[in-house]
């Protein structure tokens, strides 16, 4: 796929004349770096990571396959959905540091070779979840990309309600996983969903504080500067409260054992006294970086440990 693109640039140039161009032209190998760096590869990373957990802890006989398509149709996905969030974004990402750098920004691609991109990444991860999982899945994945692409981000410029609307497009990789293999919606898939809902917005709220300058520069709204740090911190200590019982919730449901319970809820009181601390005595930038690297642990800690539980249910242990 990404063969094919490149000779389609290196074509659209020698149509056009520019041979000076395609003889000065960066590498093949850079060219393929740039148009992976488009679909954010670490964040890619959480999505393998959460999509594997929901398909691995569904409680039904599901062959390897359609865990491989699930977890590749996910994450085919959400690359496809990054890449149209950097073609829309390519002009505020001039003004933030972690995005200034980015192919579109610097100019080093198109913007209309980001597009295609992402096109064609669409038009092979949704038909692959349709026909080698069930259409349930490849709904799911489809509701995900609008909503991201099409809500999400260019909610970001109207609205600080952004993070809420973003994070139900990214909670959704572990239910296409569990719906990949049990072609349902129901009680333990939906568990999961909420786990990776509220999990998003305390983290991300996180990094709207530490980088709060860098989103009104872009022209962002974020929740800190439309109601300030105190309010911010207060949805922040909300949120990681209402995740405090989910881990049991999940236990009483018999989706997880007690691996779950104990290492979830253990991370849970950990980041809901994060928070107290945060809003207790007013923190800034330092905790909030802190506070997000709890997020990250949480995130290890509770999937982790679902893959445990899955291992100890296939075993007969529980």
């Amino acid at each position: 796929m990404l063969s094919l693109l490149i000779l389609y640039l290196d074509l659209t140039h020698l149509l056009k004349g520019d041979h000076k161009e395609v003889s000065g032209y960066k590498t093949r190998m850079s060219t393929i770096s740039d148009l992976i760096s488009l679909t954010k590869p670490r964040l890619s990373a959480t999505v393998i990571f959460t999509a594997a957990g929901g398909w691995w802890l569904a409680p039904v006989e599901s062959h390897w396959s359609v865990g491989f398509f699930a977890v590749l149709g996910t994450t085919l996905t959400v690359w496809a959905a990054n890449t149209m969030n950097n073609y829309l974004e390519r002009d505020s990402d001039l003004f933030m540091e972690r995005t200034k750098d980015r192919p579109l920004p610097t100019k080093r691609m198109s913007p209309n070779t980001a597009l295609l991109f992402g096109l064609i990444l669409t038009a092979i991860s949704l038909p692959m979840l349709v026909e080698l999982t069930n259409p349930l899945a490849g709904l799911l994945a489809g509701l995900a990309l609008i909503s991201y692409v099409l809500v999400y981000t260019p909610m970001k410029r109207t609205s600080s309600l952004n993070t809420l609307v973003g994070a139900f497009p990214g909670a959704l990789p572990p239910l296409i996983g569990w719906t990949a293999a049990t072609n349902s919606l129901d009680i333990g898939g939906l568990l999961l969903f909420s786990v990776m809902m509220i999990w998003q917005i305390p983290h991300f709220l996180a990094i709207a504080i530490y980088r709060r300058e860098e989103y009104a520069e872009a022209g962002l709204v974020m929740l800190p500067e439309v109601r300030g740090l105190q309010f911010t911190r207060a949805q922040m200590l909300f949120y990681t409260f209402i995740l405090l019982p989910i881990p049991a919730l999940l236990f009483i449901a018999n989706t997880t054992s007690w691996a779950t319970l104990v290492i979830g809820t253990g991370l849970s009181v950990l980041w809901f006294s994060q928070a107290v601390d945060g809003f207790k005595n007013k923190r800034e930038d330092k905790w909030a970086r802190k506070f997000f690297g709890t997020s990250l642990l949480y995130l290890l800690g509770i999937f982790g440990s679902i893959v445990i539980d899955g291992l100890m249910m296939m075993w007969g242990f529980v």
